[in-house]
């Protein structure tokens, strides 16, 4: 029984980054010879084991074979004859198709450290395209590793954009989408994780809306020259101000339910736009958005430009802004709602007015956040009069 350190764990100390989670595969064994060792068996699907003391996974070296559509349709082989060569050439990537051995030996079949070497991401076998998930997996590590100067190679990229037009990314259960969303969204440079995904075709299959929309002009002036680069800009700004999943997620629901918002708002009400929501709903829906980001993308779609010109609006409708964004009971999401408004103004061309604005918007939280309705009933008043009142 042979036993080697691979994928991310590999990858990340050649490239001199944090190691958060090591994974083994281990060559020459069966389930019971691990069992016996005292290794406890997790995976329903995969020959996978807990090591008796760190936890950490070790794999029995398998190979697979595709027999139906989607991220899990493969007939799996996990016996003792399998190498660590061809358990490699399942993987995805290259970088990722790496192993250490015990004495720290590199085993690397498939030229993964000449790709970290060029900074490419490069898929290690055309059965790269028998699994759907690769091309937000492939998104996903563009953008982990686009600050250190990797790109997608062409062939790759072919190979995702077939993947793309083949109707399988359907298949990926919403749960699994989200997961690699909330992975990429969550990276260094969630901008490099959308234009990944715009450039192989999948939000074709994944994010309609914002697919449509892409390339059209919006109603928000600035350098941006249309939906598409606006998201982006806005998503490069989301990465040095907030790491928050839901603030980034909320950009991408404005982009995608763009336009649905009249120009030079000034009252909150008319951002009660019924196509934003059921854009915003829609999407949400087919990537299984949880319940936090899929709110604060509904409010960003429908109250964000608005925001960005709220020093010019009456205070009735700032104050029914901050009525429709439930401020006083969701205090600390009305201010991500402003933090979307803050990543949006630097690609708007708004400059002291969306500043002020949003300066405006969070001095009147912090001016009304403590106004205690109890005071009115003290003084007498009761019902709709207290509501009133505290209005």
């Amino acid at each position: 029984m042979q036993i080697y350190l691979v994928g991310g764990a590999v990858r990340d100390e050649l490239l001199g980054l944090p190691v958060h989670e090591r994974d083994w595969v281990v060559i020459g064994a069966t389930p019971d010879d691990l069992l016996a060792q005292g290794y406890q068996q997790v995976g329903k699907n995969f020959p996978v084991f807990l090591h008796p003391e760190s936890k950490e996974e070790y794999a029995l070296a398998r190979t697979e074979r595709k027999k139906g559509i989607g991220h899990t349709g493969f007939n799996i082989d996990a016996n003792p004859n399998v190498t660590l060569e061809q358990d490699l050439q399942r993987r995805d990537l290259t970088i990722n198709a790496i192993a250490r051995d015990a004495g720290g030996k590199l085993v690397d079949p498939f030229g993964g450290l000449d790709d970290i070497a060029q900074r490419q991401l490069r898929h290690v076998s055309d059965a790269f395209i028998e699994d759907p998930l690769r091309v937000l997996r492939v998104a996903r590590f563009k953008a982990k590793l686009h600050h250190l100067g990797f790109s997608i190679a062409s062939e790759t990229m072919a190979l995702m954009k077939t993947i793309s037009a083949s109707g399988e990314l359907q298949s990926l259960p919403a749960e699994r989408v989200w997961r690699e969303f909330d992975k990429g969204l969550g990276s260094p440079s969630p901008d490099a994780f959308m234009q990944a995904l715009y450039q192989c075709d999948a939000l074709q299959a994944l994010l309609p809306e914002l697919e449509k929309r892409w390339r059209a002009t919006d109603n928000l002036r600035g350098a941006a020259p249309n939906v598409g680069e606006r998201l982006l800009l806005a998503l490069r700004s989301a990465s040095q101000r907030s790491a928050n999943i839901a603030v980034r997620w909320a950009l991408c629901c404005h982009a995608l339910a763009a336009n649905a918002q009249p120009a030079n708002l000034r009252s909150a009400g008319q951002a009660e736009n019924d196509s934003a929501r059921q854009a915003v709903a829609s999407a949400c829906a087919r990537v299984c958005a949880p319940a936090r980001p899929a709110r604060l993308g509904e409010l960003a779609a429908m109250h964000a430009n608005f925001m960005l010109q709220a020093v010019k609006a009456r205070p009735d409708a700032l104050l029914a802004l901050m009525e429709r964004g439930d401020a006083w009971r969701r205090g600390e999401e009305f201010l991500q709602l402003i933090e979307v408004a803050e990543c949006l103004a630097g690609s708007a061309g708004h400059g002291e007015e969306s500043a002020a604005s949003l300066l405006l918007l969070r001095q009147a939280l912090a001016a009304t956040e403590n106004i205690d309705a109890a005071e009115f009933v003290a003084n007498g008043l009761t019902g709709p009069a207290v509501g009133e009142a505290v209005r």
